[in-house]
C-alpha cells in the first residue's frame, strides 16, 4: 500500500494558514492536542521554501521531531542536513517516490502553493485542518486557486478552545480515511 500524503495544517476561520509575513502567532493553543501523538503518525514531512524560512525566522532549524524533512525551493541552494534536505528537484517526482517507499504517512506541512501543485497532480490523499477561532483578515491562503477537488468528511472534533478539527479524504486518494487520533479524549 502507498503511504498517504496528508495536508495537515492550522487555518484561520477566514481561510489563512499564515499572516501576510508568514506569522502564525494567532494559532490558539489547546491542552487536548497531543503533539507527540500527532508527530508519531508521520516519519517524513515536505514543505515549501516560505514555510521553511518562516520557521527559521522563528528560531527553528527546519527539523520536525522524528521526521525526515524535504524542503522544496527553486531559489535556495540544495543542501543535505542530518534530517533536513533542501532540494530544487520537482516536488511531484520527489513526493511520488516518497509515497512508494515503506514508512508512515508523509506530512504536507506547508504551504498552500506546494499543496495546490501536489493536489493538482493527484498526490494529496487527505486534507486535515484545525480551524482556529480567529479572523486573520490577510495572509497566505489555505490554497491558491486551482482545479476543484472533491473531499469526503472522515472525522471531526470540537475542542474546548473553540478549535474545530476536520479530517477529509480526497476522492481518489490512497489509504484509509483519516482519523483524528491526536486529540485527547475528555
Amino acid at each position: 500500500m502507498s503511504r498517504r500524503l496528508r495536508y495537515q495544517v492550522a487555518v484561520s476561520l477566514d481561510g489563512f494558514i499564515a499572516g501576510p509575513h508568514g506569522e502564525y502567532d494567532w494559532i490558539v493553543p489547546d491542552p487536548a492536542i497531543d503533539f507527540g501523538a500527532l508527530y508519531r503518525e508521520f516519519d517524513a514531512a515536505v514543505m515549501g521554501r516560505k514555510t521553511y524560512e518562516a520557521g527559521l525566522a522563528q528560531g527553528m532549524d527546519g527539523s520536525i521531531p522524528g521526521m525526515d524533512v524535504v524542503v522544496f525551493s527553486r531559489t535556495l541552494a540544495p543542501k543535505e542536513g542530518k534530517r533536513v534536505r533542501v532540494t530544487d528537484e520537482n516536488p511531484r517526482e520527489v513526493v511520488a517516490r516518497l509515497k512508494s517507499q515503506p514508512g508512515r504517512d508523509i506530512w504536507l506541512f506547508g504551504g498552500g502553493s506546494l499543496c495546490r501543485s501536489l493536489l493538482d497532480a493527484g498526490l494529496v490523499d487527505t486534507v486535515e485542518v484545525a480551524v482556529m477561532p480567529v479572523l486573520v483578515s490577510d495572509g497566505i491562503p489555505l490554497l491558491p486557486p486551482g482545479a476543484q477537488s472533491k473531499l469526503v468528511l472522515a472525522d471531526h472534533r470540537v475542542l474546548g478552545s473553540g478549535i474545530v478539527v476536520l479530517a477529509y479524504a480526497v476522492v481518489g486518494g490512497v489509504g484509509p480515511p483519516p482519523r483524528i487520533r491526536w486529540v485527547k479524549e475528555a
